[in-house]
């Protein structure tokens, strides 16, 4: 009987429980809630991803030496009846330890993030985005979801941001827009059209010394743009949180060359770079009939330095606007 009566009080005590987690959470879309990991925990689950992403390494070199055997004589998109294209060896084997989830409209437009329940109390939280096309809905739903985010859009092609954010007075006021162009190199003189600038730069035009979220989309400038930012920190740890890039190899480009982009990956790779989600620019080869699958949008996370991502005490990055 008094077994019974126990069973009782912990069924009542868990409906309690339960009853209250709903109400807080429904009234509160932010609520605060405990961290999931403790830093020994955080770190565990790391080091087990970094084990296994080295284990699909180990496999990226037998595909290589089974289709090559050398990177330079693996076809990207091979047409004589071999079974994988380029973007079977850039697979994204690393779990990110927190959420998951898809940000901004369903279709082409949005993009897969991690851990945002990690930053969405950060007070200054700093996102660049790089082509903006008219289209704004992952900015804007990204802004809406961390109330201290603000955005840096940088595209020479359109004039402003999309109506997600231009119509939205309450996000206008924290998105800071620019017609400029993302580029290896400074190049803003009074004749340059585009006139363009590294991430570097920008950074320290913006007094900026950490963005949370990177967003790139420039049409197959990612490549020069990004490695050049990398080979500015030395070997240091880059100062970003997370990274959402599409990536294209277009034919008859320069980097439609496999043995270029493992070597532009791996440059990714060992500046602390994992990619964690990717999803295939389908709505492009629906637009495009007979395209080959040329477009794919990878998200990394960035595995050193000290950020909210990797750590539950991480430094407190200045945010100092002009």
């Amino acid at each position: 009987m008094l077994a019974v009566r126990n069973s009782r009080f912990t069924l009542c005590i868990l409906l309690i429980v339960f009853v209250s987690f709903l109400f807080f959470a429904r009234s509160d879309p932010h609520l605060a809630l405990p961290l999931p990991f403790s830093d020994r925990a955080l770190r565990e689950k790391l080091m087990v991803e970094e084990f296994h992403y080295n284990k699909m390494l180990d496999g990226r070199a037998k595909l290589v030496e089974k289709w090559g055997p050398t990177p330079n004589k693996v076809d990207p998109f091979p047409s004589n009846g071999e079974f994988y294209t380029i973007w079977d060896f850039f697979l994204p084997s690393f779990n990110c330890p927190h959420r998951v989830e898809r940000v901004g409209v369903m279709g082409d437009g949005g993009k897969w993030v991690c851990g945002l329940e990690r930053i969405i109390h950060k007070k200054e939280c700093v996102m660049y985005s790089f082509g903006i096309n008219g289209e704004s809905s992952f900015e804007a739903d990204i802004m809406k979801a961390v109330p201290g985010c603000e955005v840096y859009g940088y595209d020479f092609s359109v004039k402003s941001f999309g109506p997600e954010i231009e119509e939205d007075s309450e996000l206008k006021q924290r998105s800071h827009f620019f017609p400029f162009a993302l580029g290896p190199k400074d190049a803003h003189s009074p004749v340059d059209d585009p006139k363009m600038y590294t991430l570097r730069t920008l950074m320290e035009s913006n007094r900026h010394d950490f963005i949370d979220i990177l967003k790139i989309d420039i049409e197959g400038n990612e490549y020069d743009s990004f490695e050049a930012f990398i080979d500015s920190f030395g070997g240091e740890p880059l100062p970003i949180g997370q990274l959402q890039i599409e990536i294209h190899v277009f034919k008859d480009q320069p980097w439609n060359d496999f043995a270029k982009v493992l070597k532009w990956w791996e440059k990714l790779e060992a500046a602390g770079l994992r990619p964690f989600y990717s999803e295939p620019n389908l709505v492009y080869t629906n637009l495009v009939r007979g395209a080959r699958p040329e477009l794919i949008e990878y998200s990394f996370i960035n595995v050193r330095g000290d950020h909210e991502l990797i750590s539950s005490r991480p430094r407190r990055y200045s945010v100092a606007h002009r």
